[in-house]
């Protein structure tokens, strides 16, 4: 069992692989920006499949199948034992990175794309962004100006009671409480590009997939200020 916080620490972005849905190009995508692999359990088998070596393989290692985890090295190999966090959030808290891309956690069982979501949420301080089919999710940083174009959908969901502004949306945001159970934003339309200022860490950002290397650039940029973490 490892102990230590971090395991994984790069100065640049890391790739994470998760055991859901994996889609074509997904991997290599990632891989573009992200160079340094990591498997959060299952999603070793993944890895192992496209040929992919393994920083780090991080989780509870219940579900990676025996004879995948038997071709990564023992010293990569790194089992959390305790069973109050999903692997996903086991191994996004012990990787020491500017920006992680998730792949393989969306798609597949709705309860573990949710969870993946709420520890999006758990970890604001971490910025992830989670490749889907067709859509990336990460969770909204303070101030960020993204690079859509007229009639790109931008979509708001808030875990929590949070507000906010926006420039560049066809029905703006200024003076809205959001809240889960009541105002959300789904299906906005970009104007040109946006700006969007949060007041809290729970509002879920979607957008079209083709901005993920754009807003990852944006992301780690020396002047983007991420939340800090959750007392």
């Amino acid at each position: 069992m490892t102990t230590s916080e971090h395991i994984v620490r790069e100065e640049g972005p890391v790739t994470l692989l998760g055991g859901g849905e994996v889609f074509a190009g997904d991997i290599e995508a990632a891989l573009a920006l992200a160079p340094t692999c990591v498997a959060a359990d299952s999603g070793a088998a993944a890895a192992v499949a496209a040929g992919v070596e393994l920083a780090a393989v991080i989780g509870d290692l219940d579900s990676a199948p025996a004879e995948v985890l038997a071709q990564i090295p023992a010293a990569r190999r790194h089992r959390i034992a305790e069973q109050e966090s999903t692997d996903f959030d086991k191994a996004l808290t012990r990787i020491d990175a500017p920006l992680v891309l998730g792949v393989g956690f969306t798609g597949a069982r709705l309860d573990h794309q949710l969870a993946a979501f709420n520890t999006l949420a758990t970890h604001p301080h971490r910025s992830c962004i989670l490749l889907g089919a067709h859509e990336i999710v990460l969770l909204a940083p303070p101030r960020i100006t993204l690079p859509t174009t007229a009639g790109d959908v931008v979509s708001l969901m808030p875990l929590a009671p949070v507000t906010g502004r926006s420039q560049g949306l066809e029905w703006p945001i200024d003076g809205l409480d959001f809240a889960p159970g009541g105002r959300i934003g789904t299906s906005n339309r970009a104007l040109g590009p946006v700006t969007l200022e949060i007041d809290g860490p729970d509002m879920l950002l979607i957008l079209p997939r083709r901005l993920m290397a754009p807003l990852a650039a944006q992301l780690l940029r020396p002047e983007h200020a991420p939340w800090p973490a959750r007392a």
